[in-house]
């Protein structure tokens, strides 16, 4: 498959669109446990099976570790859960299509603050109203408006952006993945309370703890593996290029599996947003070569190969 993928930027960009569905189908399973796990039961398990593929993966020799390198793993340890709470939570009261695409304004914005491209002052304020455009689309703000919900997804986008800057820390002083995959753990050990607390609280059926394992494998395992193996063989812009359909994927799945209500107008917002992020992508192609922070394509944790495994579990 490898091979495959080498000079072939189509073949490589349906890998990454494949990783961006499998992603969104995991959110929708998570869901169905929301009932009797509650939003923070679902992503606790979600952490814990993250944080077994990633342990697995980079199998981290923590107790080496500097307090320079402790630091930053505790600020990604923090952000990761809280971007993952944030969004299921926003997903419990706004919906998948919703929550996501507004989710991706932390990361979309991360992009254009730190774009030093010519005429990127121009192209970001572009995007940005692009993005705006998409979202007032979206929520289309009323009385009716679910302001928590709403609020939720903004956190996510905030915790998303301070993850991003975060992990290029961590990158930079801890080898590999390791500071990501000891973050996942210190997070999913941190949620772990909670769920143990939910569970002995409200004694759910296995089909929902099932939902929960499930949700951690579309949304962590399987993005994550197939990520690694593209990443290696085509440029961080495809690559991000193809993440731009996680808004786009978020919304027809919750609309085809969850039966949510996304009008076109709304549809139509979400493509907005998705476009501002391609543009912001496609115009940092002209840049000097220098450390890339876009978390929109997440090329700021993984921008070439020899960076590609310090992002963590999406």
């Amino acid at each position: 498959m490898t091979s495959r993928l080498s000079g072939r930027p189509g073949r490589g960009l349906a890998v990454i669109a494949s990783s961006a569905a499998s992603t969104q189908a995991g959110a929708a399973v998570g869901a169905q446990a929301f009932a009797a796990l509650t939003p923070i039961g679902v992503v606790a398990g979600r952490q814990l099976v993250a944080a077994l593929v990633m342990l697995a993966v980079a199998r981290p020799r923590f107790w080496r570790y500097t307090r320079g390198q402790w630091l930053p793993i505790l600020g990604l340890a923090a952000f990761f859960a809280g971007m993952n709470s944030f969004l299921y939570a926003a997903l419990e009261r706004i919906g998948l299509g919703m929550a996501v695409t507004i989710e991706f304004l932390g990361p979309l914005a991360v992009a254009l603050l730190f774009s030093r491209a010519p005429g990127a002052r121009l192209r970001s304020l572009l995007c940005a109203a692009l993005a705006l455009g998409g979202v007032l689309l979206l929520t289309r703000p009323g009385p009716t408006s679910d302001v928590l919900g709403l609020a939720f997804a903004v956190l996510a986008a905030a915790c998303w952006a301070g993850y991003i800057l975060t992990n290029r820390v961590v990158g930079r002083r801890v080898p590999g993945v390791e500071g990501t995959a000891v973050a996942t753990m210190i997070s999913a050990a941190g949620m772990l309370p909670v769920a143990l607390v939910i569970v002995a609280g409200t004694q759910p059926p296995l089909a929902a703890v099932g939902f929960a394992i499930i949700a951690g494998l579309l949304s962590s395992a399987v993005p994550y593996t197939l990520d690694l193996i593209v990443l290696r063989h085509i440029s961080p812009v495809v690559f991000g290029l193809g993440m731009s359909l996680h808004p786009v994927f978020a919304a027809l799945i919750g609309v085809i599996f969850l039966q949510e209500d996304l009008p076109l107008v709304g549809f139509a917002g979400v493509v907005l947003v998705a476009c501002a992020n391609a543009l912001t992508l496609i115009s940092r192609t002209i840049r000097p070569p220098e450390p890339d922070v876009s978390g929109s394509s997440y090329s700021g944790d993984r921008p070439a190969r020899g960076r590609v495994r310090r992002r963590g579990l999406r």
